[in-house]
């Protein structure tokens, strides 16, 4: 294994040397398993990014990005890892866009990122732990952390009335980390949380975690999962009568969930991150211009994934990976120049001519530190069949 990671880092420096027209880049997500009704849009807006980087002609001096997908699972970290493997050894990619789900995500790091020396930005790993994971200054994020989402959405469930519920997470590290962030600012802030019951994805029937969370009681259900565990759950729930008011974090939204559980899901309230003002904005009207999907969840911060990593090779002169991962916080961050969605040719040529840019994104982007970043969250309630927006925080 030593030998092949050692033989990926060396392709991949070549690829980004000797291959000076075609950069390539990879984007990792989970098209198949329990997130991917979301993943095509994700990709989508990635790909977006790396189109609107090559018609530049700008990039690199007349280079272009060829992105190359492959699939995480979202909850497969030996297929994930495997996945990345023949991203970086067989592709050559230089970077990644990616991956998803926190736990394969963080395998993908650790166990092939790292060693190989190719820099991530996730669009969607939201797990408390990338916050304390030294990843050699390869990792980064333009989602939020589930730590502070835990908290926004235990002051909602309160603001709302209800102090006292039961908890559900799908059992994997984006799971647990949510639970236990929920939990802490929920107790703390003086609700009671009855029983906390894990769930598996991909079962038949929820019948079983049901009974558990519905014996221990609750005014309310927090369900902290993914379309199909935690969609199935929730639909189990409302059907058996054992809850009337759910609640539910960003691994849950999606048109599926709609499709899947009908009225069931009336009423019910989430959070999940999302991004308002004049980015976000703009991505909505290029995304639409391009017929692609930008009002999914994670389209924007995926867009901004792919943007950062190009508009970090242009900062380094070259595309390697060390180049990329070197410059990724300095044209994210200010000072420099604002770069909105649609507005990268104007952040390539300033980088040329050796100016500053500041990396504003659909997401209003500010990395805080290396597998961190700032963001703001989307409160929603589901009416008439619909998300509806209720406020950010």
């Amino acid at each position: 294994m030593k030998n092949l990671l050692l033989a990926s880092t060396a392709l991949v420096l070549s690829a980004g040397i000797a291959s000076a027209q075609e950069v390539k880049m990879g984007v990792l997500l989970g098209y198949t398993g329990p997130i991917e009704d979301i993943t095509p849009y994700m990709a989508d807006s990635a790909e977006l990014a790396m189109k609107e980087i090559s018609d530049s002609g700008l990039f690199l001096g007349g280079a272009t990005i060829t992105p190359v997908r492959a699939d995480s699972t979202c909850v497969d970290s030996s297929a994930a890892q495997a996945a990345a493997e023949r991203l970086i050894s067989s592709d050559g990619i230089v970077a990644m866009v990616g991956a998803d789900c926190s736990g394969v995500t963080m395998a993908v790091l650790q166990n092939v990122a790292m060693s190989a020396g190719v820099p991530m930005i996730s669009p969607s790993a939201t797990s408390p732990a990338f916050t304390t994971t030294d990843s050699n200054g390869l990792f980064f994020r333009t989602a939020p952390s589930d730590a502070r989402q835990g908290v926004i959405l235990a002051n909602i469930v309160l603001e709302r009335g209800f102090d006292t519920v039961a908890l559900t997470h799908t059992n994997n590290d984006y799971g647990s980390g949510f639970a236990t962030a929920f939990a802490e600012a929920y107790t703390a802030a003086g609700g009671t949380i009855t029983t906390t019951v894990p769930h598996e994805e991909a079962k038949g029937d929820y019948s079983a975690e049901v009974g558990t969370l519905a014996a221990a009681g609750g005014d309310a259900l927090v369900i902290l999962g993914y379309t199909d565990g935690g969609g199935s759950t929730l639909r189990t729930a409302y059907e058996l009568g054992a809850f009337e008011q759910f609640f539910m974090g960003d691994g849950m939204y999606g048109d599926a969930l709609i499709a899947n559980t009908g009225e069931a899901l009336e009423g019910t309230v989430g959070t999940i991150p999302w991004a308002q003002g004049d980015g976000a904005e703009a991505f909505a009207a290029l995304a639409e211009a391009a017929g692609v999907r930008g009002d999914s969840s994670y389209t924007r911060e995926s867009y901004d994934a792919a943007a950062i990593l190009a508009l970090a090779a242009q900062a380094a002169g070259e595309a390697t990976p060390a180049g990329i991962a070197a410059n990724v916080l300095a044209v994210a961050n200010a000072p420099g120049e604002p770069i909105l969605p649609g507005e990268l040719a104007k952040g390539l040529e300033i980088l040329a001519n050796g100016g500053e840019i500041d990396y504003v994104g659909a997401t209003n982007v500010e990395l805080v530190g290396p597998g961190e970043a700032s963001g703001s969250f989307r409160e929603y309630i589901v009416e008439g069949g619909e998300y509806t927006t209720v406020k950010f925080h």
